[in-house]
């Protein structure tokens, strides 16, 4: 019998926003699996940081740098990834931005913002995977959402809606690709324990707002989020598509 996961080796695997937070993270959990994963990211020498700690694990491991805003630089990604590997077998749509601000004081910059990134980039780049996926009639996408999916929350009009059409579009293309074995689900964290909300949780009334709706202790952990889209990426979801996981300590149960 194989070793759980073992089939993820020599895979290639695409994360967008993989050269920090939760996104390095998943990008670790492949690398030490032997798969050929590629990241982008913006900051060119936070980018080259995180590719070299993936090549500890595996050297095959790339990184390219560019502003996913751009559709033309989400293609590149995704071609540039297929030309190196001959393939692409796991797309994750990590890559994802925030502007916290009322309602009343959103500006047309401010939505756009969020939602190219968000929204935008996330089926652009789906897309663009899926013309290798449709070749060799599988694949796996998976798109990191958000609890604020399923519920709102002050100054999160923007995220709320990008993260909720998000988690639409993951069941319209798990609906249209699902005969061509390709396979779209998503994962929905909510507030995550990394060097990037931490500032974030400097404010204890902000702070104590965010534990109060958690019903497990604590604040989920960048690992919490890899292990959910691991098992999405695996022949243990093999027959799991359009469906988005909830990993928000029971935020959304209530």
């Amino acid at each position: 019998m194989k070793a759980y996961f073992s089939e993820l080796e020599n895979k290639t695997v695409i994360v967008t926003g993989g050269s920090k937070g939760i996104g390095k993270d998943i990008a670790l959990t492949f690398a030490k699996l032997n798969a050929n994963v590629v990241i982008s990211g913006r900051n060119k020498d936070i980018l080259q940081e995180a590719l070299e700690e993936l090549q500890s694990f595996n050297e095959r491991c790339m990184a390219v740098s560019g502003d996913l805003s751009n559709i033309q630089e989400v293609k590149r990604l995704i071609d540039t990834a297929a030309e190196e590997f001959g393939t692409i077998d796991v797309l994750v749509n990590n890559a994802g931005v925030n502007i916290a601000k009322p309602a009343m004081e959103v500006t047309e910059e401010d939505w756009d913002t969020v939602l190219d990134l968000n929204l935008k980039s996330a089926f652009f780049a789906s897309q663009a995977a899926a013309k290798y996926m449709l070749e060799q009639n599988s694949g796996r996408i998976i798109n990191i959402a958000s609890q604020m999916a399923f519920v709102g929350f002050v100054k999160r009009a923007a995220y709320c809606s990008s993260k909720g059409g998000l988690v639409q579009m993951t069941k319209a293309l798990a609906v249209e690709w699902a005969k061509n074995g390709i396979r779209v689900n998503a994962v929905a964290p909510t507030f995550i324990e990394t060097e990037l909300t931490a500032k974030m949780f400097e404010d204890e009334e902000f702070k104590n707002e965010v534990h109060s709706r958690i019903l497990l202790e604590g604040l989920s952990q960048p690992k919490d989020i890899s292990g959910a889209v691991l098992y999405l990426a695996s022949n243990l979801a093999n027959f799991v598509t359009g469906e988005t996981i909830k990993v928000d300590g029971g935020w959304t149960a209530i």
